[in-house]
């Protein structure tokens, strides 16, 4: 067993134990401390299988900017998980059924990759090109339509979670477009034709000065 192999079975027991810490941590601070930890031995494992685009990506975008989002959030708005957690261990079985399927169902998609005796070989203009440029040429040619359809999968739940979450607010001013579409030109403007010069009127002053000379 070489080194590599020990790194690997290393890194993959501290991903599992993190994972698991991350469900049943009490504090929501801790659990997003122990989903950092997850991220940074996955990417260890990414570098491992010489992915370096991979677990860069994994560090940068994951631990940099959503777990910093997340912990900013979290610790800002002081969750109490307590109320959350309550019936955990009632739903527990059902959990770990379903949680058990899925894993079955992962297993019956990647161990036929897994089963592989030696890893494909590589031409000398992909070896030149780098593993990055690689990736992106077989995302983009080999797998564009999963790729598109998880993009339109990840665009539906930002929708569906936008609106989950929307709420109306009476001290809100509000934009209805399909109203403002429709206003005209005589809605929103009245033109008033003003004479230029107004003549002044000097009869009521001139009898006003004749009944003060007579008084």
């Amino acid at each position: 067993m070489d080194i590599t192999t020990v790194l690997f079975y290393l890194f993959s027991a501290v991903l599992l134990g993190a994972s698991f810490r991350v469900i049943t941590a009490r504090s929501t601070v801790h659990a997003a401390l122990f989903l950092i930890l997850a991220f940074f031995t996955a990417s260890c494992i990414w570098m491992l299988l010489k992915a370096e685009f991979l677990a860069i990506a994994l560090v940068l975008v994951y631990i940099g900017a959503v777990m910093v989002l997340f912990l900013f959030v979290v610790m800002m708005l002081d969750i109490n998980s307590d109320g959350v957690r309550n019936g955990f261990w009632k739903h527990l079985p059902l959990g770990g059924f379903v949680g058990a399927v899925i894993a079955l169902e992962m297993a019956a998609i990647l161990m036929g990759g897994f089963r592989l005796s030696s890893a494909p070989e590589l031409s000398a203009a992909e070896l030149q090109m780098g593993n990055t440029k690689v990736l992106g040429i077989a995302i983009y040619s080999q797998y564009l339509y999963p790729l598109e359809i998880a993009a339109v999968l990840l665009l539906v739940a930002i929708i569906a979670a936008i609106a989950l979450t929307l709420r109306s607010r009476k001290d809100a001013r509000t934009q209805i477009p399909s109203e403002q579409v429709k206003v005209k030109k005589a809605d929103r403007l009245r033109i008033i034709k003003v004479a230029p010069t107004v003549d002044v009127v000097a009869a009521p002053v001139e009898a006003a000065a004749e009944q003060g000379a007579k008084s």
